[in-house]
């Protein structure tokens, strides 16, 4: 369990000098002298109009991913009706909501700002973000490595504005840029003209929209500094630093992942912490697994969570396969540097379901094989380019079409999803849920048909009166799913045992299972977490794990003999009789 005092290890003297370090070793001498300066400035005037409130994340912190217009109803802005739809449905299981860029936006649904300190109209206002602040801990997005062309900050950056030059990443197009590393098809460079007609060829990470910033200008890092603590400010109890990565270019390098952006990502926790030391960073880094855990630093002083990307995929692809060895293998591997951290385990998001995590875990074939899975069920892939050749680089598909074929009977389909939800309730860490998996949302065609993007399939946005209805109905998909969904959430919230910083271990039964063990922080408790993958049923021999009697705490079936059968996709969470029974 993590305690704000452990956030705070510092003292107010020490973590200036952490933040000085940090811009010594990012910025030449007078830079790094000025960018301190405004930093003690920026941080002095937040401490002053921020009160910090303490917070320990446990079991009972489940996040919530939507859009802010996710849901909508005539009369009320959007942000109304997403928290009148929480304090009617969730406001009893789910304590916290990400709600993806709410900031006025030009495309991506929201990932190419405009202003990020504004909220965009057709959505709401702050006044209705206070409000849903009130009864859920919020995370919100900080879109920071690049911003929308049609930004005042871009447009005065080509108005050669002498406040905003040097703002944006500006290069030669004559230079080598192969060594690259891209998540998309597109150029690297995108060219835009200035206003005085000269050629700006601007680095576009993700699309000629979005327009990447220039963080070797220190002035750069100010202003979106004061952007995260606006954010704090505004009541953000966690921060996700989306796209990261990317944050730092040096030609002839890769251009992820550099030890600047390490750096960035530690000035920018302790900046924040200076100010409000609970506040949660999560650094979004849709990468090889190896490459995406490094963001964990050394355990205290980069991000206290983590996606974890390689989930989702290995996920789908072990219950396709009704096997659970390359999942289980993976798992056992997994380590976390200090008490101090955790992943944030999700399957699906306003993104699709990411593959280059998985890059080094499933071979070729295995690959291709939930590619193709994706695509026979009415899916679509999307590609980045890799030296001269396009390679898979996300799924995108409504993750419960992943899982089964939408003409499969509903009862199958409803089996693998809850299957693959009560594996992210129970690993490690805390589970983030995407509103369309918990409302048991399918592939939407017609958005992909209206934006030509593959990512609008699983951005559908919901008419309240519809949803309603539809989660009232009985046998319908939505409504058992959500109903079971609910189910395990509340089962989990309530179990010590599943804290996320809880002691855990991943158990190997048979290529069926899918097995972790958790432990309560005094390790007189545990709960088994079983998990069959299979459409048929499976033995089960926990006599080298447990010696003792067994309940299973969604079920209640008492269990008394360490071998027994599971059912087809069944999921036991098991625990000791005797602590039930007290």
């Amino acid at each position: 369990m993590v305690a704000t005092e452990q956030y705070n290890q510092y003292s107010n003297e020490e973590r200036l000098g952490l933040i000085k370090a940090s811009l010594d070793s990012i910025y030449n001498k007078e830079d790094a002298s000025l960018a301190y300066d405004s930093v003690c400035r920026l941080i002095e005037g937040y401490q002053k109009k921020i009160l910090s409130q303490p917070y320990v994340l446990s079991e009972k912190d489940v996040i919530l991913i939507t859009y802010g217009d996710q849901i909508f109803h005539e009369g009320e802005t959007a942000l109304a009706t997403l928290s009148r739809f929480l304090d009617e449905y969730v406001q009893d299981c789910i304590n916290s909501v990400h709600i993806l860029p709410f900031y006025p936006y030009s495309s991506d649904d929201g990932f190419s700002i405009v202003d990020y300190k504004g909220v965009c109209p057709l959505k709401g206002s702050w006044r209705d973000i206070q409000t849903l602040s009130q009864n859920h801990r919020l995370m919100f997005d900080g879109v920071i490595n690049h911003m929308s062309q049609l930004s005042p900050w871009f447009e005065k950056f080509l108005a050669n504005d002498p406040e905003y030059y040097n703002f944006f990443t500006e290069l030669d197009p004559s230079l080598d840029l192969t060594a690259v590393v891209r998540p998309r098809t597109t150029p690297v460079l995108t060219e835009f003209t200035d206003d005085e007609g000269k050629m700006r060829n601007i680095w576009t990470t993700f699309s000629a929209d979005q327009v990447d910033l220039n963080y070797a200008n220190y002035k750069v890092l100010i202003k979106l500094l004061d952007v995260l603590l606006f954010y704090v400010e505004k009541g953000a109890s966690l921060l996700r630093l989306d796209a990261i990565a990317f944050i730092w270019k040096e030609i002839g390098t890769t251009c992820v992942h550099l030890p600047q952006t390490h750096e960035l990502i530690q000035l920018m926790r302790e900046v924040i912490h200076a100010v409000a030391p609970e506040v949660i960073i999560i650094t979004e880094t849709n990468v090889p697994h190896d490459e995406n855990i490094s963001y964990f630093g050394k355990g205290d002083d980069e991000a206290q969570m983590v996606y974890n990307f390689a989930l989702p995929p290995l996920l789908a692809f072990s219950i396709l396969e009704g096997n659970t060895t390359k999942l289980t293998a993976w798992a056992e591997s997994l380590e976390l540097p200090s008490d101090k951290v955790c992943f944030f385990n999700f399957t699906a998001s306003h993104d699709g379901v990411g593959v280059r995590a998985v890059s080094e875990i499933l071979d070729t074939k295995e690959l291709n094989f939930l590619v193709d899975s994706c695509e026979a069920h009415g899916g679509l892939v999307s590609y980045r380019t890799v030296g001269e050749e396009k390679s898979p680089y996300e799924l995108n598909c409504s993750y419960i079409d992943i899982l089964t074929d939408p003409k499969e009977e509903d009862t199958l389909r409803l089996k693998r999803m809850i299957l693959s939800q009560a594996v992210v309730l129970a690993m490690p860490g805390v589970p983030g849920i995407y509103f369309h998996s918990l409302v048991g949302s399918q592939s939407y065609y017609e958005a992909v048909r209206k934006t030509r993007r593959n990512r609008t399939i699983n951005r559908e946005k919901l008419n309240f009166d519809n949803i309603k209805e539809a989660l009232e109905e009985e046998g319908s998909l939505r409504k058992t799913l959500f109903k079971r969904y609910k189910q395990l959430i509340s089962i989990r919230i309530n179990e010590p045992c599943f804290d996320p910083f809880s002691k855990f271990e991943f158990l190997t039964l048979s290529k069926e299972i899918f097995a972790v063990k958790h432990y309560d922080k005094e390790g007189s408790e545990y709960i088994v977490a079983l998990h069959n993958f299979r459409n048929e049923e499976v033995e089960v021999d926990l006599s080298s794990y447990v010696d003792e009697p067994l309940r299973d705490i969604i079920s209640h079936q008492v269990f008394d003999k360490a071998l027994f059968t599971m059912q087809p996709y069944d999921i036991l969470w098991l625990k000791k009789l005797n602590i039930l029974q007290n």
